[in-house]
């Protein structure tokens, strides 16, 4: 049972820029489930669950993001979405 749920919304230049294969690789590192998917507004948009200290990591890396991306703002909140195990990428949304 995952100790927290997030749900992440990342806006900039975050897509064509292997942001979502960059993030399947960070949470399975760091043991996290979930899923990635572009949003048809340009961010993209994560669920994140895991142990609270891994989602955080992730969402410090996600901050960052690969190196030819350029993060303007990431949005956190709650959620209590049952997250899949690997973490996978879905269709834009």
């Amino acid at each position: 049972m995952a100790d927290v749920a997030k749900r992440i919304r990342v806006k900039g230049r975050v897509q064509g820029v292997f942001y979502r294969n960059w993030t399947i690789e960070q949470a399975r590192a760091l043991d996290v489930a979930g899923w990635v998917r572009n949003r048809r507004d340009g961010s993209v948009e994560i669920l994140a669950a895991g142990e609270g200290q891994a989602v955080e990591a992730l969402i410090g890396l996600c901050r960052e993001g690969p190196p030819a991306a350029a993060v303007e703002s990431v949005e956190v909140e709650e959620s209590a979405e049952e997250a899949p195990r690997p973490f996978t990428k879905l269709p834009t949304a």
